[in-house]
């Protein structure tokens, strides 16, 4: 048996802000930030568990001390109990200590440690196991998946026999899915033209690379001055022409009045989607926004969607046509495949957030696993990239003419080089200090 014998986090931030890259209506000047996790274990093959949450910044160290906070309901258990029940061991971290649990319960800062931790244990068990995680779970049988996952609070909407159904539906085609992904690669959309902060010029520059390389997605920034987002609108639509397709995100910037709005305003442009028009939190007000721009204009949203609840409401009000899950924002890799199951049965399709420093690593698993496994789709799927600190990644993303190449490395592709952690750790790292 593998003991798991200790629990490192780190406070890692990289000064994104000094350049605008991240910037958007709402976040001005991020600094893309990871409370990033280590776990150690007793097995003395030199794996280690590599996990992270992200963050912009100050209030990292926030988070760094909440999974200091649950360190004490990991350290000394089993590897081999935890992966042989997932579902008890994701309910156990999440939910066993009512006191904390009083912090959330299943949101916020604690839920954002949990992430952290929860995505090293399945990097660790990938690791074990010499599988890259999109494979550790295409590879399971659906009888295997649903017990690594906590129904409660979503049976109303999805039953663990609806989950076994829709993955043995799609269990005939998975090594067709999988060999197609291994020779075509998963679609992807580029945002690193479209940050807010950016000059005219950098823009223009940005979006002529982004088309000598291949992308046919692209994704602007909107929500500050509805003149601007109009003018800087014209001048992507002006770089890569009208056969392409342009989504808009406005950060939660609007009232639903104003959304609307703004949105009808902006219509010409013809986006396919406005993401975030509103408070993330506003179940019912993108339920209205929806119906009332339908059909010209999709609704995405899900980066800043606490939990499956909340993910079970949006699909059960018919408030979103894209489901955007974040990899850290979620209590980890068992609550994101419980959403991917609800956007299967509600028929919407996943297009996972990838703006911040790691997501796009994550995301590459999660989008294979479901068109592989879940889905077995990728109608209206796209796989967001930007173009940020993959270089700090042992095994990052491969990106070839738009699309994701299949990552073959065992593990969730999360692990950061040392030098990188030493150099950016925060406030004592050397990028600290210039």
């Amino acid at each position: 048996m593998t003991t798991i014998t200790h629990l490192e986090v780190r406070d890692t931030r990289f000064p994104t802000s000094r350049d605008l890259d991240g910037s958007d209506a709402m976040n001005a000047a991020p600094d893309y930030s990871a409370t990033y996790v280590i776990l150690s274990t007793d097995a003395g093959d030199g794996h280690e568990g590599h996990g992270l949450t992200f963050t912009i910044g100050r209030g990292n160290e926030v988070c760094v001390a909440a999974v200091n906070s649950l360190a004490s309901r990991i350290v000394g258990r089993e590897l081999e109990t935890i992966t042989a029940d997932m579902g008890r061991f994701w309910r156990d971290l999440t939910s066993g200590d009512s006191q904390l649990r009083w912090l959330g319960p299943e949101k916020g800062v604690i839920h954002l440690a949990c992430a952290a931790i929860v995505n090293a244990v399945w990097d660790l068990w990938a690791k074990r196991e010499g599988k890259p995680i999109w494979k550790l779970l295409a590879d399971m049988t659906p009888e295997e998946l649903v017990r690594c996952l906590d129904f409660r609070f979503v049976s109303d909407a999805l039953t663990p026999g609806e989950a076994l159904a829709i993955l043995k539906r799609n269990e005939a085609g998975k090594a067709q899915r999988e060999a197609h992904m291994r020779e075509a690669g998963y679609p992807g959309y580029t945002t690193s033209a479209g940050w807010l902060g950016y000059s005219e010029d950098k823009m223009r520059q940005l979006a002529r690379e982004a088309l000598a390389e291949g992308w046919e997605h692209f994704k602007q920034k909107v929500g500050g001055d509805l003149t601007e987002d109009r003018r800087r609108a014209q001048i992507l639509r002006e770089e890569i022409g009208w056969q392409r397709t342009l989504m808009m995100d406005a950060n939660q910037m609007w009232d639903v009045d104003e959304a609307i709005a703004n949105m009808r305003s902006l219509a010409e442009y013809a986006p396919l989607w406005i993401e975030e028009p509103t408070s993330p939190d506003d179940i019912l007000g993108h339920a209205e926004i929806r119906a009332r721009l339908a059909p010209s204009i999709g609704v995405a949203t899900g980066e800043h969607c606490h939990n499956r609840v909340m993910f079970k409401q949006l699909l059960q009000a018919d408030a979103i046509d894209f489901c955007q899950l974040d990899a850290a924002r979620l209590g980890g890799l068992n609550e994101v495949i419980v959403v991917l199951l609800l956007a299967a049965k509600y028929d919407v399709p996943v297009c996972p957030h990838g703006g911040g420093v790691g997501l796009c690593e994550y995301t590459q698993h999660i989008s294979l696993f479901d068109y592989i496994a879940v889905s077995g789709s990728l109608e209206g799927r796209l796989l967001e990239y930007v173009d940020h600190l993959h270089e700090h990644f042992v095994d990052p993303v491969r990106i070839d003419k738009g699309r994701y190449l299949v990552p073959e490395a065992p593990g969730y592709s999360i692990t950061m080089h040392p030098e990188s952690l030493a150099r950016f750790q925060f406030p004592d790292g050397e990028a600290w200090q210039e």
